[in-house]
């Protein structure tokens, strides 16, 4: 390792390991090669991120630079970084993730804005009441998780097809101490639910087109869990049979809000209004000004 700014002989200090890391990571295509470093580098010496920037001076250990380069290699071949470190940042908590699980992402994050924005005049009219709501394709529970810290007068079953992932699930919703509030459980999405039992289904399901899916950058494709992120041959067929079942779980007025691909909205639009199950049908764009959500409210009987 050699910088034009230091020699072979000078020490590897955090600063000196960060600088020559992000530049490594930066020629083997990360897109945020910089964080990247400092998570890692973090996770290595295993503190917060934050302390990296009071100890630039500090030469670490041979344990701690042994584990920095085996999770610097691992991430130079295209290892997500969250699945590096067993960790990843959604709505502002942390979560436990493992290759079992999609790693969750910010336009997700729309899921959870939408479910509580929509809460609001509900309990407004109805002050004691308590919200039954659905996280199907739950994951890491990072959405189930997130609505319940920030809707307290919610119960919540979180579901999954996957073993694996409800194991991931319940062991962030016992992390976050919501134990008591949300139940996940293992389904093949709602026949698990009683009809006219929830108000709200919220989900991030598989909805990637089998031609999508070939052109995803590597680091997903991958790594992380095909089951998770291939939808069908047209990436609509688990979001239509989804909303099938939800219009029967669903009370009167219950609410849909699932997310999809913007290659796909306008056709899952069609169909859902086609089914004459749905009213106030609304596709919601995230930050990048994409089509990423479909919410709907079920027709009143």
């Amino acid at each position: 390792m050699t910088s034009t700014s230091t020699t072979q002989s000078d020490p590897w200090t955090i600063l000196r390991l960060l600088q020559w890391t992000t530049e490594h990571l930066k020629k083997n295509g990360s897109p945020s090669p910089r964080l990247d470093a400092e998570v890692l580098l973090a996770h290595a010496r295993g503190c917060e991120r934050i302390a990296l920037y009071t100890a630039f001076a500090e030469e670490p250990d041979e344990p701690v630079k042994a584990r920095f380069r085996e999770v610097v290699k691992r991430r130079a071949q295209g290892e997500p970084v969250a699945y590096l470190v067993g960790k990843k940042e959604f709505y502002s908590l942390s979560f436990n993730v493992s290759k079992d699980c999609l790693i969750p992402r910010g336009e997700t994050e729309h899921i959870v804005v939408e479910c509580l924005d929509h809460a609001k005049p509900i309990l407004a009219a109805e002050p004691t009441k308590q919200l039954n709501i659905v996280d199907v394709c739950t994951g890491s529970g990072c959405i189930a998780v997130s609505v319940a810290k920030h809707l307290s007068q919610s119960s919540i079953t979180a579901i999954d097809l996957s073993p694996a992932a409800v194991t991931i699930a319940k062991t962030n919703v016992e992390m976050h101490k919501l134990s008591d509030r949300i139940s996940v459980i293992e389904s093949d999405l709602l026949t698990a639910i009683p009809d006219n039992s929830v108000d709200f289904v919220l989900s991030n399901p598989p909805y990637v087109s089998e031609a999508e899916y070939a052109t995803l950058d590597k680091t997903v494709r991958e790594h992380e869990p095909r089951m998770a992120l291939v939808g069908g041959v047209s990436g609509t067929e688990i979001i239509e049979k989804l909303a099938a079942q939800a219009a029967q779980k669903l009370v009167e007025n219950g609410w849909f809000i699932c997310e999809l691909s913007p290659m796909i909205a306008d056709k899952v639009e069609g169909h859902m209004a086609s089914t004459n199950q749905w009213v106030n049908i609304t596709i919601v764009k995230d930050l990048a000004r994409l089509k990423r959500l479909v919410v709907a409210q079920r027709r009143p009987i």
